[in-house]
């Protein structure tokens, strides 16, 4: 039978699309937000990205020349977050994990608490009715004692319920953040790190085992490696892909070609997500559509996708 996802697939209908819950996984709330609200708050245009990057340090230009620094301050930050949650309303997403790097205690004179109000007012302005996971993350460049210093405070507030690492994957062994993954189990976290974007299959399984990992985000890298890709399976570690990402940062050439084939074929637990949809131009709905005109997977394939990170 024919889901209205499905069918919204099939016609191209966006309306459609955006009208069936979905969840977003993966999606980074500084560039996470809708243009046209930061227009109408700021007066300040951020045109999507056009071409294809090469590399994070390219990425981060390009962040720092369309953005102008807006969203370094502790003020843009809470306007980054807001428009976050109203991208999510505008789109018909119901579940979302996103949330504050943990470096950002220090634009609130190391309050904690302060930290979780800026969050927690952007979910009740922008979109109360999204059911939202709250989400700390790990700069990978910043050094392991800083994180932990930073990190003590959000952990005992007791209020965020995931992790993730993300960044240059080359800055630091995925080792030396165990220890701080161990206390966020310890604290119940659901436990993710970004991983496999830029490095290789064996990076992906290696930061499985030594952090623990519930999910990975990108983890594209595992669809080189038939053995990494069935251990992924057998243990149900769930990869939070972003294919416009992949895309646009040169991580695969063409979307027809994108990976996710391969790993949901080998029986890997898949999402589709935007990671940036400011910098990308995609909102969650048009990912799925792209993906299916792509003919990357079928219209069935990709609602039980869309279910999948529901549960």
């Amino acid at each position: 039978m024919t889901t209205p996802f499905q069918a919204a697939l099939e016609a191209g209908d966006l309306a459609g699309l955006r009208a069936a819950p979905k969840a977003e996984l993966h999606i980074h709330a500084v560039l996470g937000g809708c243009r046209d609200f930061i227009h109408e708050r700021i007066g300040q245009d951020i045109a999507p990205l056009e071409g294809v990057l090469s590399s994070m340090d390219e990425m981060h230009a390009w962040t720092d020349s369309q953005t102008a620094g807006v969203f370094r301050s502790a003020t843009g930050r809470a306007l980054a977050f807001e428009a976050t949650f109203v991208r999510a309303r505008k789109d018909g997403v119901s579940r979302m994990e996103v949330g504050a790097d943990v470096w950002e205690i220090t634009l609130h004179d190391n309050s904690a608490q302060a930290v979780w109000d800026v969050l927690a007012n952007a979910h009740i302005a922008g979109a109360p009715q999204v059911d939202w996971i709250p989400q700390m993350s790990f700069s990978r460049h910043c050094s392991v004692r800083s994180l932990e210093r930073w990190m003590t405070p959000l952990l005992e507030l007791g209020r965020f319920r995931t992790l993730d690492l993300s960044g240059d994957e080359f800055a630091q062994p995925v080792e030396v953040f165990a220890p701080l993954y161990r206390r966020a189990k310890a604290a119940g976290l659901s436990l993710k790190a970004h991983v496999g974007e830029w490095g290789t299959a064996d990076d992906v399984w290696r930061a499985v085992e030594l952090l623990e990992l519930d999910e990975v985000q990108h983890g594209i890298a595992a669809a080189d490696s038939p053995q990494v890709m069935r251990a992924l399976a057998d243990a149900g570690v769930r990869l939070n892909i972003c294919p416009t990402s992949n895309l646009k940062l040169g991580r695969v050439e063409r979307l027809e070609d994108h990976p996710i084939r391969r790993l949901h074929d080998a029986g890997v637990r898949v999402t589709v997500n935007t990671d940036d949809p400011l910098m990308f131009g995609l909102s969650l709905s048009e990912e799925f559509l792209a993906l299916y005109q792509a003919g990357v997977m079928t219209a069935a394939e990709l609602d039980a996708i869309r279910l999948e990170g529901l549960r």
